[in-house]
Parts: C-alpha cells; sequence; structure tokens
C-alpha cells in the first residue's frame, strides 16, 4: 500500500459515495487509475460498503455497552442468541474481568433490562448505558507507518 492507496482509503472511509472522478481529483490521478487502486482495494482490504443510520431518529434512544462473564462452553449457545439479537450492533470476545462486550440499542431502558435478563442465562452481567458520544465513528486515518 502506498501513500495513494492510504489517500483513497481516507477519502472513502469519510464518504464511501464518493465518486470515481472526485476520489482522482482528490488524490491526483487519473480515474481509470483510481478505479484499478480502489478494485484492488475491494479485493484486499475493504470490507464492504454500508450506510450510517441515526438510530435515535427511528427510536433507538437508549445505546449501551454490556460486558458478559461466559464460560467458554456456553459460547456455542451463546453465539446463536446474540447471532439472532439483531440489537446487538457489535460483540467482542475481550480480555479481563468479563469475556465478551456487546454494543446495543433499543427503544426504551425496558427492552433494554428484557435482553440483560435473558442474557444473565448465561453468566454474569454489567452494563452501562450511554448519555453523549463525544466521537463518532470515524475510521481510522490511516498514515505512512514508521519502522
Amino acid at each position: 500500500m502506498d501513500a495513494t492507496d492510504r489517500k483513497l482509503l481516507n477519502i472513502l472511509q469519510k464518504n464511501a459515495r464518493t465518486s470515481l472522478k472526485d476520489l482522482a481529483q482528490q488524490a491526483f490521478i487519473s480515474a481509470p487509475t483510481a478505479a484499478t487502486r480502489l478494485n484492488h482495494l475491494e479485493q484486499s482490504l475493504l470490507q464492504g460498503y454500508r450506510a450510517q443510520v441515526d438510530y435515535k431518529s427511528l427510536g433507538y434512544v437508549i445505546k449501551a455497552y454490556v460486558s458478559l462473564d461466559l464460560q467458554p462452553t456456553q459460547k456455542p449457545q451463546f453465539y446463536r442468541f446474540v447471532g439472532g439479537t439483531p440489537n446487538v450492533l457489535e460483540c467482542d470476545c475481550i480480555t479481563g474481568q468479563y469475556s465478551m462486550i456487546m454494543k446495543v440499542i433499543y427503544r426504551s431502558t425496558e427492552e433494554l433490562d428484557n435482553f440483560i435478563n435473558h442474557l444473565q442465562a448465561f453468566g454474569r452481567t454489567t452494563t452501562q448505558i450511554v448519555f453523549s458520544n463525544v466521537v463518532a465513528d470515524r475510521g481510522m486515518q490511516i498514515e505512512d507507518q514508521v519502522n
């Protein structure tokens, strides 16, 4: 990956709908070159394109992080449960006191409480409800690596 690829990735993280023409102009390359590089990045590095939804506008006003202390033997059942719960936006296996952390959204604290009640069948939980978002999901500025 060179500086041009990094520039293209940074542009796309800000707006994945940037046209090839605009990508080329901003990266100081031709449109065919931008298309070729974009195709290579899609095959090797980009995981996809998607729209960012304002969940609050849809009524999902409660965002929380739920940690779970899960026994390894329960992972298959838990993975099925959490995979089938659309309100779980992310679920990561982590180190530390808890083994899983989930980012969830719900319309009310009652719905969140119901989810946590089901989750407690798998182990001990702790929940942090988000008051405000200081830094939105913005991607990562891709820069030259210093060795």
